[in-house]
């Protein structure tokens, strides 16, 4: 037998070490990794709900700690509770994101919620409306004096449209808060005349109404969305016409980003590693949720509201892509950047 065909047993013991100091060394990596991690939602019927449950889902199979989700008021919400400590991971849109990283939103008025970083880009937020189809509500000016539901009292939805409606002068709208699935069922009880949202495409419960009633749904018209790009941090966003089955044609509209959030004191190899399975795998994202086809690194320009988490900007960096020195939190500051000026606004420029 010819010897060459098989590895020494010298050899062997040199692999088997090194395979086991690898193993130290991985658990050596770990040690200071959380044993749980909590990750902020939204309202149930939300595409929050289901992205995020999906992504606790592959944490905790893949990387192998427990993760756990929970409904939450949304952005507003994530954002405090990350930066208080108790949760360790949320979801957010820029728009509020900018409120609470500045200190300017109302119920937090002064308290600048700096114990937050921004990890990866998930998707855009565009806002949309359904009614009834024989509601006899067909556009934004229909709304006047009509009942409608703009999602949870603190959410993104609810903080933005009825400034949305106030603006293009949209008058005595009755208001309604609740979650997603709640909003919808109001629609079908005829507790509402309309249900306003906003949330990555397509909206499982405008999909759920649509199985069950004849739907009506619109967006803005042009003079609209350009008002509303003129006063609010959002984006220009076409709702393609293939979105739910109720529409025949696109739907001009407006939208925020969303990213994910980290507390800063997350250990950098955890949110490395956290950074790699949604990125590195952008196909497994988008069978949690469609809205995932836009969960890319490349897309980490949208943010210039929080600083990156290290193990944020890590990542980045390996992969080739810039993070701006003002996006670099102040531990990984350099001389050069230390002048470099903080976070204050989200880039409104059209893509």
């Amino acid at each position: 037998m010819n010897s060459g065909s098989f590895p020494s047993r010298h050899s062997l013991l040199i692999a088997c070490g090194l395979l086991a100091w690898g193993s130290l060394a991985q658990a050596d990596d770990r040690s200071d990794w959380p044993a749980e991690v909590l990750l902020g939602t939204a309202s149930l019927g939300g595409t929050y709900q289901v992205y995020g449950d999906g992504l606790v889902t592959r944490i905790s199979e893949e990387l192998g700690i427990t993760a756990l989700s929970q409904a939450t008021g949304g952005p507003y919400h994530n954002m405090t509770l990350v930066h208080t400590g108790e949760a360790e991971l949320g979801l957010v849109t820029l728009g509020p994101a900018r409120d609470l990283w500045e200190g300017e939103a109302e119920f937090a008025r002064g308290e600048a919620m700096r114990n937050v970083r921004a990890l990866f880009p998930m998707y855009q937020t565009p806002f949309h409306v359904v009614t009834l189809a024989n509601s006899g509500i067909e556009s934004l000016e229909d709304l006047s004096g009509k009942r409608v539901g703009v999602g949870p009292m603190g959410g993104t939805c609810a903080s933005y449209w009825p400034r949305f409606l106030e603006t293009l002068g949209v008058e005595d709208v009755q208001l309604q808060y609740a979650d997603a699935n709640h909003l919808a069922d109001y629609l079908t009880s005829r507790l509402s005349d309309a249900f306003a949202f906003c949330a990555g495409l397509p909206i499982s419960a405008f999909e759920r109404l649509e199985l069950n009633r004849s739907v009506h749904m619109f967006g803005m018209t042009e003079e609209q969305q350009l008002a509303l790009l003129e006063a609010f941090p959002v984006e220009p966003f076409e709702i393609p016409a293939d979105t739910y089955a109720s529409m025949e044609a696109p739907h001009a509209s407006v939208a925020l980003w969303n990213f994910a959030i980290g507390h800063k004191d997350l250990p950098e190899s955890f949110v490395y590693e956290l950074m790699s399975l949604v990125l590195d795998a952008p196909e497994a994202m988008e069978t949690i949720h469609p809205a995932a086809l836009e969960t890319r690194a490349e897309h980490l320009d949208k943010n210039t509201v929080m600083w990156f988490h290290p193990g944020a900007v890590r990542y980045y960096q390996e992969h080739g892509l810039e993070v701006p020195s003002a996006m670099l939190p102040p531990e990984m500051r350099t001389d050069e950047d230390a002048e470099a000026p903080e976070a204050t606004d989200v880039d409104d420029t059209p893509d």
